[in-house]
This record gives C-alpha cells, structure tokens and sequence, in this order.
C-alpha cells in the first residue's frame, strides 16, 4: 500500500552530523536507536553549545541546538489546542526532521507525531484529515478527543480501520471499513492544510514486530497522494 511512499522517502539522501565536545549527546542516541545515521564533528571547548546540522542531497536544509531539541524528545501527550509553548517548539522537530526515514520507532514516538498533526487540523479549524487507526477497536481509546475535533473545528475527518468493533456515529467524521488484512499494518495521517496549504502534514508508519518504520512530511504532494492511497485502500 505505502510501501512504495516509505522505499522513495528512504533512498533520499540526508546526512545529520551533531558539533560538540564530550560524550555522545542524548538527541544522537535517540537518533540511532531510530535508525537515523548520524555523525559527530568535534568542537573546541569554548565554541558555542552542540548543534545538529542536517543535510539533503549535500545542501544544509537545517540547524538546531542539541538542548532544544533534547526537550522535544518527549513532549507531553495533551489535547490539541491545549498545547500552548508545547506546540511551538514541537512544531520545530517536525519540521526539521520531515522526510527523514525512521525504524524501530514504539506507539509512544508516533502519538506525539500524530497529536502535532492533529493540533495544526485544530488550529486552522478547516480542511480534510484523514486518520487510520489499524482497527476500530484501535480508535476507541481517541474518541474524546476526535469527538472534540469534530466538534469545535468545521474538519471533515474520515478515520480508516479493519472493522472489528462499531464506534460510535459523531458528526463530523465518516468511518471507512477495511477487510484487508495488510491494512492493519499501517498508522497513517493525512491533513490537506485546510484553507492554509502551509499546514498540509502527513505520517506514514508500517509495523513490524511491534516496531515501526516510516516517516512524516509537511509535503502537500506527498500528503495528498497519501490522502489518496487511504482513500483507495
């Protein structure tokens, strides 16, 4: 289904090279333990603090303190709307390491993805969001807060799942059966930006023993070919 989305994200060419002096620092444990190469230059005591420079194709695409974005590591998990400061610094992890290929990734890493998609959908009030959920059962635990989004938001949400338990209707959202075994592989979203094309943002993930690989982009291409591909599936 997404396979051919995660295989193209994967062939691309990104370089992370962390600046410091001392001991390796927790954000490049972090990274590895994700399946993200990175290497580490080294810098003179009195230089500024650690820094990691990304690369794509050999051009610098971003540079971001490592004390920053060791503090986005675990963001908190709260409502979207609610996030306040969260949301801010959050939204700079995001967008600096889109596209980039993740492995070994646990439900935790992909629900803070998911809450800082689902808090842009909040944010612009507007647009389509879709969201799938593995099976049915999978969504019962997000029904509040997807009840809220469809409720204090004009979002058409559409949620995706192998059909093993029926929710409950909540204007707003429009559920979608899937039979297909290999659907449950998949924790996906896709938000088209709304009025705001800016905030276009999707997560693609595909499970394998109890880990996932895949990625998230701020790509409105991308995402609408993901939106399309969940649509169809």
């Amino acid at each position: 289904m997404f396979d051919s989305l995660i295989a193209e994200v994967q062939n691309k060419d990104r370089q992370f090279t962390v600046y410091r002096s001392g001991e390796p620092t927790e954000i490049e444990q972090w990274l590895a333990t994700h399946g993200v190469t990175i290497r580490s230059r080294s810098l003179p005591p009195h230089w500024p603090k650690p820094f990691i420079e990304i690369k794509a194709n050999d051009e610098v695409v971003g540079v971001i303190g490592v004390e920053a974005i060791e503090a986005l590591i675990e963001p908190p998990l709260v409502t979207p709307g609610e996030r306040d400061g969260i949301s801010e610094g959050y939204r700079v992890l995001f967008d600096i390491l889109e596209k980039t290929m993740f492995s070994g990734m646990n439900r935790h890493d992909l629900l803070a993805i998911s809450r800082e998609i689902e808090d842009r959908a909040f944010r612009v009030g507007n647009g389509i969001l879709k969201v799938s959920f593995q099976t049915f059962s999978t969504f019962k635990s997000q029904i509040e807060l997807y009840r809220t989004l469809a409720t204090e938001t004009d979002l058409d949400i559409h949620i995706y799942a192998i059909e093993d338990w029926t929710p409950p209707p909540i204007s707003g959202i429009t559920y979608h059966a899937n039979a297909a075994e290999q659907f449950g592989a998949y924790w996906v979203l896709a938000y088209d930006g709304g009025t705001d094309e800016t905030q276009s943002c999707s997560l693609v993930g595909k499970e394998r023993s109890g880990e996932f690989t895949g990625f998230w982009t701020n790509n409105s291409a991308i995402t609408e070919e993901i939106s399309k591909t969940l649509e169809n599936a």
